[in-house]
């Protein structure tokens, strides 16, 4: 299990699958060479620069966060069962409601649809909410998801980014 990243009113959660195991082994989100999470983050304008897994503690301070659906590792997210991810759902929907983040953002199309029962939703901002909290829904980062390059992701998350008002930047008012 890996710990969550939260602070304080958040505006975006970002929301993953569920941990690899290279993320579990070394307690870092999105910790695989060749994730793009990282680099989408900072060409999209959410961050400064390019922070390093490692560097994952910085992120409430740019009112970011990060948990995940399921937390149970795994190599590939195809190894969780339907159960796992209702289950996660459920727990993601109790989190939301506790911390209240202005936007909840799900880094993988298949997963919510199994997760939230949403069996036709695409990418981009869902029509409904969850405990409140506006949903986007990104594609996943991951190197083994093959129909998305390192650019259409970031223009998924710049967005996102814009959605959240003048200037794109977090914290700004909507």
């Amino acid at each position: 299990m890996i710990d969550d990243v939260l602070g304080p009113g958040l505006e975006v959660l970002f929301c993953g699958i569920n941990p690899g195991l290279m993320s579990e082994a070394t307690g870092h989100h999105f910790a695989r060479p060749g994730n793009r999470f990282w680099p989408a983050l900072h060409r999209s304008g959410f961050t400064p620069r390019l922070l390093a897994p490692a560097e994952q503690h910085l992120l409430p301070s740019y009112g970011l966060g990060i948990t995940n659906i399921v937390a149970r590792a795994s190599a590939k997210a195809s190894e969780l069962s339907r159960a796992e991810l209702v289950e996660g759902g459920v727990r993601l929907a109790a989190l939301l409601a506790e911390r209240r983040p202005r936007v909840l953002a799900v880094l993988g199309v298949s997963a919510f649809r199994t997760a939230f029962a949403v069996p036709k939703t695409r990418i981009g901002p869902q029509p409904q909410k969850i405990a409140d909290t506006r949903v986007w829904v990104l594609p996943n980062p991951s190197g083994l998801n093959a129909h998305f390059t390192l650019d259409a992701i970031t223009a998924e998350f710049r967005r996102l980014r814009e959605s959240l008002g003048p200037g794109g930047e977090p914290g700004a008012s909507a």
